[in-house]
């Protein structure tokens, strides 16, 4: 099973005053799929502490996924791809580009998404959307690859060519 984290960045979220309805949106999927969530967190939309969730997450708890929802818009506020890409080591442009280019067949919108994904020691980071539909949209988009990048990306895997 893929030790996973799920990050919600959402300042009404944090302060309850709304309910967090994309985190256990995205849970289900992903154990559904055989991940397991060792980690969920509201926390507000906050650079430094984004930045300081995602290197515990990474280098304290060594999930090997931690999935982001939300600040990834154009608000003053959504700073969650910046922090994403302050913490990690190699970006993965792939995973993002995905997500728009399959979200734009849905709602011309998507093009409007600043997500970001990458890698920081054994641990892919990737932002998802705050809405829960498009989250899981999104996810179902690029939930069929990450067993394998991560198997690559943890060693359990070496091998990507086909035999």
């Amino acid at each position: 099973m893929i030790k996973t984290a799920v990050l919600t960045m959402s300042d009404k979220g944090s302060r309850g005053e709304r309910e967090d309805l994309t985190g256990p949106a995205i849970m289900e999927m992903i154990r559904d799929s055989g991940f397991e969530v060792v980690n969920y967190k509201v926390i507000p939309d906050d650079f430094d502490r984004i930045v300081s969730e995602l290197i515990y997450l990474c280098d304290e708890l060594e999930v090997e996924l931690v999935l982001t929802n939300g600040g990834t818009g154009f608000s003053r506020r959504d700073v969650t791809p910046e922090a994403t890409m302050k913490v990690v080591e190699r970006n993965v442009p792939g995973i993002p580009e995905a997500m728009r280019l399959k979200s734009l067949q849905i709602t011309p919108k998507a093009m409007l998404s600043r997500a970001a994904a990458g890698i920081r020691g054994g641990t892919l980071i990737v932002n998802l959307p705050g809405s829960p539909k498009a989250a899981k949209e999104n996810l179902e988009f690029i939930l069929p690859a990450l067993p394998h990048g991560i198997d690559i990306l943890t060693g359990r895997d070496a091998e990507c060519a086909r035999k």
